[in-house]
């Protein structure tokens, strides 16, 4: 997790801790279109935009909030050019060895969700391994959506839902929303609170669509790897700006 050094360490005092989001969520976008500005190959984009990330996983950690998920790699994804999807994978393989033990020194949590048996079969032994030796970890909890879809997590929880019911294990009548959200990806890690999407599109690309039910959206035209502290400060400033009522009228 070592990257430059960077200002906004502690938290900001225009910022109220008590009103802090207690689980961000990340599309992080531009990364070709910010190699492509510089004349670069779009996977020095993709480098670059791991040392934002790793970044913004560390300013989470610093000021006190408490889940950061990031949206790795959709099933999308996979209709890109073979040689840049090939770099990904190798590149996601290559952090993992790099960083799980500093990872384990400032006490993250991560996992990663998504249909992980599609992944390369050596990539999915350095996940299991580091989500193996940072399961006890408190500081964050870091989610990677990688392979991952929102309708497809959607489809499989209501496929083990329906064996429960098919095996008498569930009644029908029990289903609610906690349940459901027990079958999910993201079960065990607070409800979402605050979306932010770089590079400026008006869309959430299938992610996380249960639980982006009642967050607060943020987009930006900042490219990723562009998106440092001084930018995450301007999405929690505006995030601490909003009513959120959740339905309700306040009277």
């Amino acid at each position: 997790m070592t990257v430059k050094p960077t200002i906004l360490q502690e938290l900001p005092p225009d910022l109220v801790r008590e009103r802090l989001p207690r689980h961000v969520a990340v599309i992080m976008d531009g990364n070709g279109r910010w190699a492509k500005q510089r004349g670069l190959p779009r996977i020095m984009g993709h480098r670059r935009g791991v040392d934002a990330l790793k970044d913004i996983l560390r300013c989470c950690k610093d000021w006190g909030i408490q889940a950061l998920t990031a949206y790795a790699f959709s099933t999308e994804n996979w209709g890109r050019p073979l040689e840049e999807v090939d770099f990904l994978m190798t590149l996601f393989e290559r952090v993992l060895r790099q960083e799980l033990r500093e990872m384990m020194e400032e006490d993250v949590q991560i996992r990663f969700v998504g249909n992980l048996s599609a992944l390369p079969k050596s990539l999915q032994l350095e996940i299991e391994r580091a989500m193996d030796q940072t399961r006890q970890n408190k500081s964050i909890q870091f989610t990677v959506a990688t392979n991952y879809g929102g309708r497809q997590e959607i489809i499989q929880a209501c496929r083990e839902i329906a064996r429960k019911v098919q095996q008498g294990v569930l009644q029908p009548e029990e289903i609610d929303e906690t349940l459901f959200e027990h079958h999910l990806y993201t079960d065990g890690i607070s409800d979402l609170d605050l979306m932010i999407r770089t590079s400026g599109e008006m869309r959430i690309s299938n992610f996380l669509l249960w639980q982006v039910a009642y967050a607060e959206l943020y987009v930006t035209d900042t490219l990723w790897p562009d998106f440092d502290r001084v930018e995450f400060h301007r999405a929690i400033a505006s995030y601490q700006q909003r009513d959120r009522r959740f339905g309700k009228v306040k009277v």
